[in-house]
């Protein structure tokens, strides 16, 4: 969910053997921090040449076994930072957890490629009957777990030598007994953004979609500022993120700007869809997330109605459920940043809810609430080729102090206030549209 501080409380599944028996590790180890008699540090993967762990022997050879359709951001620490940080915590007698780590990530493909490694994708059930050392580990580049090394900066002055990239070259030069590569060109986004990747599907798929299957109308684009931080504000119908996709490329397209959604974990739990929502900028949702956007001047987008709104009954989808704890006040509030309501007709029809089954076994596979019976799914997992009406309204701007934030009251005011204009759009645009699959419902349409 992000860069973990050490105040990260520890909590798993337990299915991971590695990551059981070190948070047992720690668990045993914290009357030590009491006593004040324990330094304990979490690296980062160290890349050691002729090292027996699994990131160096991932990049040592010529051939490295990954995980189809999952492209995740990594750290990994060079030799010498690691053993600046073991010298620093004995000379400044440090007490306590600390995380070590570098500066920026990497893809792992992009490490790969660096370091000369040729990349197989493989299910893990199949690596399991060729790779050596614990199964479990092939799933530390299945998903990306980065840390925060805030902590060792602050109070024991550390500061990595190499970068991520930086390191993956260092140790490629000694594998292949070459010069270093230079890689101060090589700027990757923490959260595994690419942009470049987004300009392709803005070339290629979404025109088809925008002009041809979807046949896109809008209006309001102005509203979205062509700089500066901004909370988005949606409603999400038809359970599969298309229209936060659609949305967010449309805006790319005429706005030139590049919205990070915040998501449920179910959109990266599966192959491709990891790469597909997290290189659209999709982001795992939670505060810090959040703060790390608006702190960069972007544009963060939230649906407040959450995952149950995704699964909302097509009689009901054009009707506002519970906008949660209304988090996405109280981050605008914090961040000092206007909140840009927005509404759409005809993504509830896509995927028209008609039916749940809230089966155990399938909520625990995919994270879903439920299982849907909504039309073409699950016979067919195409969407219906519905016209679609996008209406952003003018932002909100906030006079309330960040402090505001923590006062239920205000909160709860601006929410209130919020929704009533989202559902009044929404009331106008169903009251407006002529047919779900085809009819202008705005004057001037930009399509």
């Amino acid at each position: 969910t992000g860069f973990f501080p050490e105040t990260r409380l520890r909590t798993h599944s337990g299915k991971n053997v590695i990551a059981r028996q070190w948070m047992a590790f720690e668990i045993r180890a914290e009357h030590l921090f009491e006593q004040k008699k324990l330094t304990l540090l979490r690296p980062a993967p160290v890349l050691v040449p002729g090292g027996g762990g699994y990131f160096s022997r991932l990049f040592s050879g010529r051939i490295a076994l990954a995980l189809p359709g999952h492209d995740p951001s990594l750290q990994l620490l060079a030799p010498e930072d690691f053993i600046e940080a073991i010298c620093l915590s004995a000379e400044k007698r440090a007490v306590g957890i600390y995380n070590v780590a570098p500066d920026g990530v990497i893809p792992l493909r992009a490490a790969l490629r660096l370091s000369q490694t040729r990349r197989w994708a493989m299910p893990k059930p199949v690596q399991r009957l060729f790779g050596r050392g614990p199964a479990d580990q092939v799933d530390y580049v299945r998903y990306a777990w980065t840390v925060s090394n805030r902590k060792i900066k602050t109070e024991l002055g550390f500061q990595p030598r190499r970068s991520s990239a930086a390191a993956v070259a260092a140790f490629a030069a000694q594998k292949l007994n070459a010069p270093v590569r230079d890689v101060a060109h090589l700027d990757f986004d923490d959260y595994g953004q690419d942009k470049a990747y987004s300009e392709a599907y803005g070339r290629t798929l979404f025109p088809f979609l925008r002009h041809v299957y979807w046949r896109i109308e809008h209006a309001g684009m102005e509203h979205i500022p062509d700089k500066g931080r901004v909370v988005l504000t949606g409603v999400h119908r038809g359970f599969m993120p298309l229209d936060a996709v659609t949305t967010r490329l449309l805006i790319m397209r005429e706005r030139g700007r590049h919205v990070r959604f915040l998501i449920h974990p179910t959109l990266i739990k599966f192959p491709f869809q990891f790469n597909f929502m997290t290189k659209l900028g999709g982001m795992i949702a939670c505060q810090e997330n959040a703060n790390y956007v608006l702190e960069r001047e972007e544009v963060l987008g939230i649906y407040p109605e959450g995952i149950h709104g995704a699964f909302t009954y097509y009689r009901d989808a054009y009707r506002l459920g519970k906008f949660g704890r209304d988090e996405y006040v109280k981050i605008a509030l914090r961040n000092r940043a206007p909140i840009v309501p927005f509404v759409s007709a005809g993504t509830a029809e896509i995927f028209p809810i008609f039916a749940k089954f809230n089966w155990r076994w399938w909520k625990q596979l995919t994270l879903w609430p439920c299982f849907p019976i909504a039309p073409p799914f699950p016979l067919l997992p195409i969407p219906l080729p519905t016209k679609w009406h996008i209406r952003f309204l003018p932002p909100i701007h906030l006079a309330h102090p960040p402090e505001a934030a923590d006062d239920p009251k205000a909160v709860q005011a601006i929410s209130q206030e919020v929704r009533q204009q989202m559902q009044a759009a929404l009331d106008d645009l169903r009251q407006r549209r002529k047919h779900v699959f085809w009819g202008s419902v705005f004057n001037e349409t930009k399509t």
